[in-house]
């Protein structure tokens, strides 16, 4: 068995351990509360940015922003995956690298990344991508514009996300960019026929448009590409946190499992040291009574 002084720097090392992870396991039920309010606060601004879209669109069709750009479409479609920036997350990022390559082809998609454990995670298996963005710090005003200038330039982009369901249960996610603003847009204009009737529609006969109709609409549906990816962003952190939430609390009640398997066997050791100190008394009394 080992000696008392041995085990009681195993119990203030798990200690420390234990004492960690409970504040990881805070921090993350903090940051969880802080992206909710955000991703409510977005979806408000969304929403009136919607009503006006959808007030002057001249046709069904969503152009993303680019139907006065004049650029040529490249002829493949582009993957966006969303991943923590650390591997400090569980495992979820494995699950959603497992679901994008399950139909990817290289000749027919390209890949951008979004934090920096999934581009670990393509690069460990050999698959190459053609931008690394790291995933942003903050969770306000996030600048998302370099990402939807690659979007402009595919005619179908699918990103792969994590979604939050609740603190306990993540899921990995596929949606279609352009799926993902109209599903939003849906939501926002849940509202009954009278409202529908009252709204104004906004033409060029009643609105002066500079420079033109078409590019007030390129610039909204810019807008709203960059609202819908930033909101997707902040669900894979959301989801992200909440898996590490999961993870921390998991690691944490091991610890304190550890901790007082440790603490037992500390009061053992010194239990056991006691009772060989009083087996050596008593054995030595014995021997003295025989002696005299």
């Amino acid at each position: 068995m080992r000696r008392p002084n041995e085990i009681e720097r195993d119990v203030k090392s798990i200690g420390t351990l234990v004492e960690l992870t409970g504040v990881f396991e805070g921090i993350a039920s903090m940051r969880i509360a802080q992206i909710k309010n955000q991703v409510l606060q977005a979806t408000a601004f969304f929403d009136d940015l919607w009503n006006i879209y959808s007030q002057l669109r001249v046709d069904s069709l969503f152009r993303f922003g680019r139907s006065q750009s004049g650029n040529d479409i490249l002829d493949k479609d582009l993957y966006i995956i969303i991943t923590a920036e650390g591997g400090f997350s569980g495992d979820i990022d494995q699950k959603l690298i497992k679901v994008m390559t399950q139909d990817y082809d290289k000749s027919k998609q390209d890949i951008l990344v979004i934090g920096h454990h999934g581009a670990m995670q393509l690069a460990q298996r050999g698959i190459g991508f053609i931008k690394y963005f790291k995933m942003p710090k903050k969770d306000k005003n996030i600048n998302v514009s370099p990402i939807i200038s690659y979007v402009q330039k595919y005619q179908k982009t699918t990103v792969f996300y994590q979604e939050y369901i609740s603190l306990m249960v993540q899921d990995v996610k596929r949606i279609e960019l352009s799926a993902a603003v109209a599903e939003q847009g849906k939501q926002s204009d849940k509202e009954d026929e009278e409202d529908k009737k009252k709204r104004e529609i906004i033409t060029g006969e009643n609105t002066i448009f500079e420079p033109s109709m078409y590019r007030v609409i390129d610039h909204l549906e810019r807008s709203m590409l960059q609202i819908a990816m930033s909101q997707l962003i902040l669900n894979s952190k959301l989801a992200q946190y909440a898996s590490r939430f999961r993870a921390m609390t998991a690691s944490h009640e091991r610890a304190e499992e550890s901790q007082g398997e440790y603490k037992l066997e500390f009061n053992r050791s010194k239990r056991a040291i006691k009772d060989q100190r009083l087996k050596e008394i008593i054995n030595g009394m014995r021997k003295s009574k025989v002696a005299a």
